[in-house]
């Protein structure tokens, strides 16, 4: 089944019928990006749209699926519709269930990031530990939901590294807030030393300097 080609095939009918994108999708009651989806084959109608195209187009469901007219009816046809359907019902159970995935992925990674954030201190490697392990979760999710959204690699590529920057950046925010304003030590850092009632906590991008830890007395500080 070759999704392009039905994308084209249904372009091609809605311009013999003089109607826009925005003039169908008001009809079928779908938004205007869903038609759009449809006639650059990066998505397929659902199959209960498939019978309302076939009405409207005035063709049938077989000359849809494969995105041709057809001269003259076969009995081999009707075999090959009954496998063509049957393929993209499940291709299309396939596709809702990657969704389904991703999402859950989604959230998981997300209820893993907060969780980490509110139950360990920042004291403790475990919450950044958690974190990232959360991050990592939620960027898979998002992979999958751009799968089944049938992107192109290199756009899969350029959103799981875009995804990567903005999580780097929450990460590296918050801890400075959390630095800044709160007197937290930070959680991302990759190195600690210890001094006589002075500890130095490394960041890619500044030292915290904790001055008398455990003390009433105790003091944070961010040099560069």
């Amino acid at each position: 089944m070759d999704q392009k080609k039905i994308g084209q095939f249904l372009k091609t009918l809605r311009k013999e019928k003089g109607i826009t994108q925005e003039g169908l999708a008001e009809t079928l009651h779908v938004s205007n990006r869903t038609i759009s989806r449809w006639e650059t084959g990066s998505n397929m109608p659902d199959i209960n749209l498939l019978v309302t195209l076939s009405e409207f187009y005035q063709v049938s469901i077989p000359e849809i699926i494969d995105g041709e007219r057809k001269s003259e009816k076969m009995n081999q046809e009707a075999k090959d519709t009954a496998m063509k359907m049957a393929e993209y019902s499940k291709n299309e159970s396939s596709t809702a269930k990657r969704k389904a995935i991703s999402v859950l992925f989604m959230i998981f990674g997300v209820f893993i990031m907060i969780s980490a954030f509110a139950i360990f201190p920042s004291e403790s490697s475990w919450g950044s530990i958690y974190a990232i392990v959360g991050g990592v979760i939620l960027t898979t999710g998002i992979y999958f939901r751009m799968r089944s959204s049938l992107l192109k690699r290199g756009a899969r590529i350029l959103g799981i590294i875009g995804c990567a920057i903005v999580l780097f950046g929450i990460f590296t925010i918050s801890d400075y807030i959390a630095v800044s304003e709160f007197q937290q030590v930070p959680r991302f850092r990759y190195e600690t030393s210890y001094g006589e009632n002075i500890v130095e906590h490394k960041t890619l991008f500044y030292t915290v300097i904790q001055k008398n830890p455990g003390t009433e007395n105790e003091r944070i500080e961010i040099t560069k």
